[in-house]
């Protein structure tokens, strides 16, 4: 969630450590259907090698609005979390569905 003020240092450090707890959550969910082996471990290599390389390509073109507008570090830093907030949830949502 993108907040519609700025936050303060503290806010954007506490958003930054939670984003890093979920992504730690995602990296083993994400250990342990590759372990499993087979051709669904090798699908869900293939898909964090692309996610990663999307998500880093785009966050440029996300901030460019925020730059160009001379915004403050604070916003520029939750557009950031923003950014890579959305993918990191929706793949622990999908990690951690019951396969069937």
């Amino acid at each position: 969630m993108t907040r519609k003020t700025p936050a303060n240092p503290a806010q954007v450090a506490f958003d930054s450590w939670m984003l890093g707890l979920e992504a730690a959550n995602v990296i083993w969910l994400r250990s342990m259907r590759m372990m499993g082996g087979g051709a669904l471990a090798e699908r869900e290599a293939k898909r964090m090698v692309s996610e990663k390389v999307s998500a880093g390509a785009s966050l440029p073109f996300a901030l460019w609005p925020l730059m160009i507008g001379g915004a403050q570090p604070e916003a520029v830093a939750n557009k950031t979390l923003a950014h890579y907030r959305k993918p990191v949830r929706a793949n622990k949502r999908r990690l951690s569905r019951a396969r069937k």
